[in-house]
């Protein structure tokens, strides 16, 4: 008989022992708002980064964003700003999200699809070729 790691051992639902009986009752809403808020930060940032190239408005704004609060802002330029306006977006819509969602059954595979495809798109944003190609036309 097989002992160590790979031994399993009956357990009734609901006994101390069970440690992943929360979790099934638990709704996947809180992760679904959770993938969907971090991809709306990360499409923020790049879109937020394509406009700075575009508008010298829009930089200088920016760069005044993130010099109101992130010590040593003048320093690395509008990328306080940018990331500042990132996290704002990330945590701005996962508070509003999360209280929408925390009690839903969300089909996970289609939330971490949604939160794949806008991974995709915030890294081709930034990649060099298309960045290049949006700010030259």
């Amino acid at each position: 008989m097989a002992t160590g790691l790979l031994e399993s051992k009956p357990v009734r639902i609901g006994s101390t022992l069970d440690t992943n009986a929360a979790r099934r009752d638990r709704p996947t809403g809180e992760a679904g708002a959770a993938l969907v808020a971090v991809v709306i930060g990360m499409l923020t940032l790049a879109v937020v980064n394509q406009f700075t190239a575009i508008s010298p408005g829009f930089n200088t704004w920016v760069h005044a964003v993130g010099k109101l609060w992130m010590p040593g802002a003048e320093g690395i330029g509008p990328y306080s700003g940018k990331e500042t306006l990132s996290v704002i977006a990330w945590l701005g819509s996962w508070a509003v999200l999360h209280p929408i969602l925390k009690t839903r059954e969300l089909p996970l595979s289609r939330c971490l699809i949604v939160f794949l495809v806008g991974v995709g798109l915030a890294t081709t944003f930034i990649w060099p070729p298309v960045f290049e190609y949006f700010v030259a036309h």
